[in-house]
């Protein structure tokens, strides 16, 4: 029987938030960081924070972008689940509020079956500080979810989320099995397994038992 493991990135697979290690390469950590923070924790809507952050950027080279999403951090033992659930028959797919760039960086080291997420314009090799992309809004992972379960034929009893902040909220409500890893409250108290230590190893404490 074929199953679903789907992943948010940042947090979750990788141990930070690539927009704020961007902000601080670009001097504006602390503008940034406070806005991610609101957005997190469902203070104020992610299209919003995520347009809000990504002005900050704006004049950023692209080459410092490339540099540091090829150094993002990986979450401990990202690797080894990855596998894991990749040789038990999942389909292992990321869903990210981030961006493109660093998820294929982070696939090139760790192989998925797939992954969705932002991309950051740019021209002559500069940020514009705009953004675009099928991961912008508050709902984006629980739309493209559904999606992808009709496409592939798996129902939301074969399906497990795994994320830490308020807009992993849709694609919760689309999987019976809901993982609030290091996780905001809000996130929490919409999951049904929540493993607060950031080893991800601990998922397939949980997954046997599905």
């Amino acid at each position: 029987m074929q199953k679903l493991c789907v992943f948010d990135f940042d947090g979750t697979l990788m141990n930070g938030e690539t927009i704020d290690l961007l902000a601080e390469a670009n001097g504006v950590f602390k503008q940034s960081s406070e806005i991610t923070a609101m957005a997190m924790n469902g203070e104020i809507d992610f299209m919003t924070a995520l347009e809000q952050r990504i002005k900050l950027l704006k004049g950023m080279s692209l080459d410092t972008v490339k540099t540091v999403c090829q150094n993002l951090p990986i979450m401990p033992n990202a690797d080894y689940l990855i596998k894991t659930l990749r040789a038990k028959g999942y389909k292992v797919i990321i869903m990210s509020g981030g961006f493109e760039i660093a998820l294929e960086y982070f696939s090139q080291k760790i192989p998925v079956d797939g992954y969705f997420a932002n991309h950051l314009q740019h021209q002559n090799n500069i940020l514009t500080g705009k953004v675009g992309g099928t991961m912008l809004f508050d709902n984006s992972k629980g739309v493209l979810l559904a999606k992808l379960q009709k496409l592939l034929n798996i129902n939301q009893e074969q399906t497990i989320t795994v994320g830490d902040g308020a807009n992993d909220l849709s694609m919760f409500k689309q999987a019976r099995h809901r993982i609030a890893f290091c996780a905001k409250p809000i996130l929490q108290e919409a999951a049904n397994i929540i493993i607060n230590e950031k080893d991800l190893a601990k998922v397939l404490d949980f997954e046997q038992k599905f």
